[in-house]
């Protein structure tokens, strides 16, 4: 993996601000010899909103990160990136799946949409929807009522839908786990919140335990050596509808 570095975090089940040292030690080790970086956010279920925004700020220098918005256009937040790449613009592939869901969702459309990565694997999950805790008073529990939803850059809706990879990469599943392989999504789940347009159904979730037999990291180095090519790589930041 010479010249390739992939920044995960220590515990992989959250998105979190725990990359964002090891991709400033990488950088600062390996400088110019660094060809590009895997980010792998497959089965990644996500974490709170501002990690979400420090992930992807981390790799843009400008622009809308997200969006959030509620039935009334008053309620609209958006989350801008600040300048500064901390990988100084190098190539960029994000790894998701079936189980990359919410803040992992997030990070993939916002480079996706700013083509600043090449977004790899499988559909995501679909987790586009904001919930607020109401608390009901001492002793009396909370609430949770759903109030938002969770927008791209150039204003697709994640919601029931997912994102849809610029390489789609299926991985072999072996004979004994495909009768339990998982393709949950959130718009099969009883009482989701309706996507607005045509909902998606779940993808592939499998990730091979042996990085040996990893399609999806295999074609994301190969891409990078230069061993394969495809259109989606590298990305064309000049081109983005979100800029």
């Amino acid at each position: 993996m010479s010249g390739i570095r992939t920044p995960r975090s220590p515990t992989t089940s959250r998105v979190a601000c725990a990359p964002l040292s090891a991709i400033a030690e990488i950088t600062a080790q390996d400088g110019d010899k660094l060809k590009g970086f895997v980010v792998d956010l497959r089965n990644n279920p996500g974490g709170l909103l501002d990690q979400a925004i420090s992930v992807s700020d981390t790799f843009l220098e400008k622009g809308e990160i997200v969006s959030t918005r509620g039935r009334n256009a008053d309620e609209t937040q958006r989350f801008n990136a600040r300048p500064g790449d901390l990988t100084k613009n190098k190539p960029v592939i994000v790894l998701i799946n079936g189980g990359s869901a919410s803040a992992s969702e997030i990070v993939a459309g916002a480079m996706q949409d700013h083509k600043r990565a090449t977004i790899l694997g499988t559909r995501s999950f679909g987790k586009g929807s904001v919930q607020t805790i109401i608390p009901l008073g001492s002793g009396n529990g909370a609430l949770r009522l759903t109030t938002a939803r969770y927008f791209t850059p150039s204003g697709r809706s994640i919601q029931a839908k997912g994102i849809v990879p610029d390489i789609e990469v299926l991985q072999d599943v072996p004979e004994e786990l495909k009768a339990r392989a998982d393709t949950t999504s959130e718009a099969t789940l009883r009482g989701h919140l309706q996507a607005e347009g045509q909902e998606q159904t779940g993808s592939q979730s499998y990730v091979p335990p042996d990085a040996k037999n990893d399609k999806a990291l295999h074609m994301a180095l190969d891409l990078m050596r230069g061993t394969q090519t495809n259109p989606a790589y590298p990305p064309k930041p000049n081109q983005a509808a979100a800029n």
